[in-house]
């Protein structure tokens, strides 16, 4: 795919100033592959593509998470006012704020530095080090706003950033003594590596290989990875690309495309299935599934404070869809692709155990691809703390999402943009990062 935008801007973008640059763009047919269902200009190569995403089995229900007949609310975006910086004591100010009108929050974006297409960033406990992933292959460490001369790991013969492939997430485990790198390899076969870390670098030589899937098309490869708040490694992957999910990965649990894995890297070899997975004592399924029934989920994260699970995944070519399960009650959800498209039909009646997704928009205003985040914990911004953030990578705009059980409460723009967002960041504070397939690097600041 090419990329939809290519902009050389360093600084937030203002909401209006974007949409009169987006208006010019349009004019020019500049922003045709945001708005495509298919083909190489559907949306952004490495991350969201409007190729169909996965899908999951239909005969049973999640073993711990009710269906929703609901359908997921749809966005409105009432203009924000201005907001102030915490006073007082902070988890004072914090509580009172948490539950903050979102549209009165002002925020901006602070760039940190410029990369070369940044696509994940990952922190180790007690390390204010920011490790950031670039598609062309190295991991590299951002100290106090500098990039280390010396790369913490360079795949970059391993990999080959083109369509939506190249190193596309990394991890630490727990312990802070290994690195993950999900990405690409020269084929185009999702590998997910370990390599052991120590004294601020990765050792190339400990590579062991946990998992390798092979991806029938070039885009649709998912590729985030996460430790979760059960200390376990849970991956992303697509349905394995082209359009409409051809060979019907979405819904079928005997493949590993489509799905939301949870291994034990820490034990086994190379790694343990965890007693409680779904799908571990299921004949013809894939004992690693954790969830299934996902298109593309580009970004998935949990709440540090709750351990709530979010999805964004991107949609075929009518809506992006945002699901989110309770901590501890996503096991075997199915969220429905390639029978559904966000809260609509795409090609057939909704399975009988689909999870609806709690939000999902349409592709007005020229988005075409959902960028997931993560619930903001941080205290530079106290009103926004509960709040899920995301995007969407053809308009950049930043957005807020609060929830009420699974009722949408409140949904807005924060008035704040970034070119090309691909992907958000968290450090060990809770504080937020904005990545930019065309290079900077923001900190979600107080506006």
């Amino acid at each position: 795919m090419s990329w939809p935008l290519s902009w050389s801007a360093t600084c937030a973008i203002a909401v209006t100033d974007l949409r009169r640059l987006l208006a010019a763009l349009a004019a020019l047919g500049l922003l045709a592959g945001c708005t495509a269902g298919d083909g190489p200009n559907a949306g952004p190569s490495v991350a969201p593509s409007s190729a169909p995403a996965t899908e999951a089995p239909a005969t049973e229900a999640p073993a711990s998470q009710t269906p929703s007949a609901q359908a997921p609310a749809t966005e409105r975006e009432p203009e924000s006012g201005g907001g102030s910086e915490p006073s007082g004591d902070a988890s004072e100010q914090a509580a009172r704020q948490e539950g903050q009108d979102l549209a009165t929050i002002a925020v901006g974006l602070q760039e940190v530095v410029s990369l070369d297409q940044p696509t994940a960033m990952a922190v180790r406990r007690g390390d204010e080090t920011l490790f950031i992933a670039e598609r062309t292959g190295r991991v590299v460490a951002v100290r106090d706003g500098s990039v280390a001369e010396q790369a913490v790991l360079d795949l970059s013969e391993q990999t080959v950033a083109e369509s939506e492939r190249g190193l596309l997430g990394i991890a630490f485990s727990p312990d802070g003594r290994t690195l993950y790198a999900s990405y690409t390899n020269l084929d185009g076969d999702t590998r997910l590596d370990a390599y052991d870390f120590a004294d601020a670098t990765a050792d190339p030589s400990s590579r062991r290989e946990l998992l390798a899937v092979d991806q029938p098309f070039a885009n649709h490869n998912g590729g985030n990875v996460a430790i979760g708040p059960d200390d376990l490694l849970y991956l992303g992957l697509g349905d394995g690309g082209s359009a409409g999910d051809p060979h019907g990965h979405g819904q079928d649990p005997g493949t590993l495309l489509g799905s939301l894995l949870r291994i034990d890297p820490g034990s086994g070899d190379p790694y343990a299935i965890p007693e409680d997975n779904p799908f571990l004592d299921r004949a013809g399924a894939q004992p690693e599934i954790y969830a299934y029934g996902l298109r593309n989920p580009w970004r998935f994260s949990f709440d540090r404070d709750t351990g709530d699970l979010w999805i964004a995944d991107v949609g075929q070519g009518a809506r992006e869809e945002i699901d989110y399960a309770p901590s501890g009650q996503g096991a075997r959800a199915n969220y429905g692709w390639n029978l559904r498209e966000g809260a609509i039909s795409y090609s057939g009646e909704p399975p009988a155990d689909n999870v609806e997704p709690v939000f999902d928009y349409g592709r007005d205003g020229g988005r075409c691809s959902v960028t997931g985040g993560y619930v903001y914990r941080g205290a530079a911004v106290p009103g926004l703390r509960g709040a899920y953030l995301y995007s969407d990578y053809c308009d950049g705009v930043i957005r807020a999402l609060r929830l009420d059980g699974r009722e949408v409460e409140q949904s807005v723009s924060l008035d704040i943009a970034a070119p090309a967002v691909v992907s958000f960041g968290q450090d060990n504070d809770g504080e937020l990062y904005v990545l930019s397939l065309e290079g900077p690097v923001y900190r979600l600041v107080p506006g």
